[in-house]
């Protein structure tokens, strides 16, 4: 039993053998690579829930795990005062967005092709992919670090920073986004590992960064003995180091021939980047969207009440950052199942996974989002007592939290269609739900001076941005030509 746990965990590399001629092979003709691995036959023929299941488990629990540490952290540093939890409330949105880029956009790009090129049994352009999605990720993470050190000041400040919250956010921000290079490298080796179905080697990785985080972050941001107390930056480096260590044992498994598709030295060819970037591109503008919607009304509600409100709201809207990695534990799969069978030419059933995993994604978003609507205080009061932090993200909770599954439903869906390699769909739908939130919620408050209108905004937002993307989808709007 152990062997064949440590099997699944590390599987061996498998042998190579010749490729068809064809690029892409019809589904009567898969290639003898396709059909030889038992992980892409999996993809190609598994009971689909069962496969889900079996597949999502690892991540969601790692994800889970994941965003907890975040919480962990956030309660470590309400413990500083509500300076440094706004301070990081500030900077909490673009660190989420670049989570979701390098992992959610980028990365699905990347666990896209591959998918696909195995679907379609070209394993030479799946092996070449890996080091292309390694240039691309290093290349954007150094750009993140040069953007967020020169412009996190104006930035911060344009989200209403101010005075101490502005310190604590600076303080923070540089050190996370200091390290930027480390979080995309970290989610490229994933991304590859993604594509291939295996799911639990990545969660392990991650499981590893997270267990060396939890004890870190306290011992840093409060200090005990000789370690001096760092404060917000000593949560800035558990980060970093915590990531450091999962980037590496990542790397390990890719390099050592642990991964169906392996790093090869190759010419850089533009065909494999836009492979990638066909997907990742559009799918990183969707991620801009959900970020933008999150930065601005974070923008509206410091105008209308202040730091204290802006505490509230962050705090809240974390319990909404938390569904992205909850979904993204069906997200993963939703790529591989769906490109893998596109690539093989089954679009019936690629189109039946979406579904379904849809679905299932909306129970568990929508169980979460009753749950905070009726005992929102449960929520809050882990992170500070504050009456106006408390009031501003209660109100947001009772208004938002029922709409929550709708926001998962559509998540799901633009997983699904990062494997389909179709993204206009889902961009447009979050464009939709962009200008409902921000412009409905800027026009509320003008209107009526409430908050409470603006977060009703932002539920419609989300109903309006699940149910259009599924009925889209459901129509088939996958599969019809251009023109």
């Amino acid at each position: 039993m152990q062997d064949r746990a440590l099997t699944a965990l590390l599987p061996p590399a498998p042998p190579r053998q010749a490729e068809p001629s064809e690029p892409n092979p019809t589904p009567a003709h898969r290639s003898p690579a396709a059909a030889m691995n038992p992980r892409t036959q999996m993809l190609l023929h598994g009971r689909i829930v069962p496969t889900l299941l079996r597949l999502a488990w690892p991540n969601t629990l790692v994800m889970l795990a994941q965003a907890s540490v975040g919480l962990i952290e956030t309660w470590w540093v309400s413990h500083l005062g509500t300076d440094a939890l706004a301070g990081m409330a500030l900077v909490f949105p673009g660190f989420m967005m670049m989570q979701m880029l390098s992992g959610g956009a980028v990365g699905g790009g990347i666990a896209s092709a591959i998918a696909r090129a195995l679907g379609g049994g070209r394993r030479e352009d799946a092996d070449a992919l890996v080091l292309h999605a390694l240039v691309i990720n290093g290349l954007l993470g150094l750009a993140f670090t040069g953007l967020l050190l020169a412009f996190g000041p104006a930035l911060y400040g344009a989200l209403g920073g101010e005075g101490g919250s502005l310190r604590a956010a600076l303080e923070y921000s540089d050190i996370v986004f200091g390290g930027a290079v480390l979080i995309w490298l970290s989610n490229a080796f994933a991304s590859v590992l993604r594509g291939t179905g295996n799911m639990l080697l990545p969660s392990v990785a991650i499981v590893i960064g997270v267990l060396v985080l939890v004890p870190l972050s306290p011992l840093l941001i409060h200090g005990w003995g000789a370690v001096p107390a760092l404060g917000v930056a000593g949560a800035g480096w558990a980060v970093v180091t915590g990531m450091g260590l999962s980037t590496a044992i990542l790397a390990w498994a890719v390099l050592s021939g642990r991964s169906i598709a392996r790093l090869r030295w190759a010419r850089l060819r533009w065909r494999l980047f836009a492979d990638i970037l066909s997907v990742g591109a559009v799918a990183s503008v969707s991620t801009l969207q959900t970020t933008l919607t999150i930065a601005l009304t974070t923008a509206v509600v410091a105008r209308a009440g202040g730091p204290d409100a802006v505490a509230g709201y962050g705090t809240g809207t974390r319990l909404e950052y938390l569904l992205i990695p909850l979904v993204f534990g069906l997200g993963a799969p939703l790529v591989a199942l769906v490109g893998t069978n596109i690539g093989a030419g089954q679009t019936a059933r690629a189109l039946r996974i979406a579904l379904t995993g849809g679905a299932m994604a909306f129970l568990a978003t929508e169980a979460v989002g009753l749950a905070a609507a009726i005992w929102p205080e449960a929520w809050l009061g882990l992170f500070g007592h504050d009456p106006r932090m408390l009031a501003t993200g209660a109100a947001y909770l009772r208004a938002v939290g029922p709409a929550y599954g709708f926001f998962g439903l559509g998540l799901a869906l633009y997983f699904a269609s990062q494997g389909a390699g179709r993204l206009g769909w889902p961009l447009l739908s979050g464009l939709l739900r962009l200008v409902i939130a921000v412009g409905g919620g800027w026009v509320a408050l003008h209107l009526t001076g409430s908050l409470a209108w603006v977060f009703l905004a932002l539920a419609a937002a989300m109903v309006v941005y699940g149910v259009v993307l599924t009925a889209i989808i459901a129509s088939g709007s996958w599969f019809r030509r251009p023109g």
